[in-house]
This record gives structure tokens, sequence and C-alpha cells, in this order.
């Protein structure tokens, strides 16, 4: 499976869920669901240098880089729902080559979740710095041409 397709695969099994939940209501409560799946971050992780600039909760998200050069993210917040967006990017993009990862599109996926439409603007623009700043850890692990 190529590194587009399984970005791809990710976001229609999501999207699958996101349908058979039904109301805005059943999906925000598996947003938050997911967030509780997430390996809280240590206290030194939760550094100045791992926050995400841009959210109204505390952010913060770590990159490492894998064995076999994929991007681990591993991320956490003080708020429940904001935990639970963390838990649906690293779905999407956790695992992934950094070249599959520079030019991820979350605005587009987000629409194809339903999300954009119910989610306040302060959230969104948290989500979008969030996927920002995935796309800007990308980028450094990028080889240089």
């Amino acid at each position: 499976m190529t590194a587009s397709n399984a970005f791809d695969e990710r976001l229609d099994d999501l999207v699958e869920t996101f349908d058979l939940l039904g109301d805005w209501e059943e999906r925000y409560r598996h947003v938050i669901d997911l967030g509780r799946s997430l390996a809280p971050l240590t206290d030194a992780e939760r550094s100045e240098a791992n926050r995400v600039r841009g959210c109204a909760s505390q952010v913060w998200l770590v990159t490492e880089m894998g064995p076999d050069g994929a991007l681990l993210f591993r991320g956490d917040s003080d708020a429940h729902i904001v935990r639970g967006l963390i838990a649906l990017l690293l779905n999407l993009v956790s695992d992934l080559r950094p070249e599959e990862i520079a030019d991820f599109d979350a605005a587009t996926a987000l629409n194809r979740l339903g999300l954009s439409a119910n989610l306040s603007s302060q959230r969104s623009n948290g989500l979008a710095a969030m996927a920002e700043r995935m796309r800007r850890d990308a980028r450094a692990h990028l080889p240089v041409r």
C-alpha cells in the first residue's frame, strides 16, 4: 500500500465510522472517546517546546522518528474534546513518512468528516494549528535537496 493510499484509507475508515454515528452529538462523544485512548505525556514532555501555539486549550505534541523512517506523533491536552481531536489527527498521520505528511490537508479531511461545520471557530483554528505543527515537523525531517 502506498503512503497516500494509507492516508486515504485511514480517512475513508473514519468517514465511514462518522457516517454510522449519525448526528453530531454521537460524533462529538466518539471524538471524546478517541481522546481517552491517548497515553498521557510525561511532565517533561509537557514542555514549552512541545506546546502548540494557536490553540485556546493547552496542547502538546511530541514528534519522533521511528526506526523505519516514519514519524510517530503523541499528543495531549487539558480539554477532553481537544484530546479527541488530537487522537483523530494522530489516527490520520502518525506512522507515515515525512513526505506523506508534509502536505497534509487537514481542512479537506475535516470537511469529509463533517467536523468543520460543527466546531467553533476557536476549535477549528486550534485544529489547524495542530495540523500545521505536524506538517512543519514533517518538513523538518525531509531530506535536504
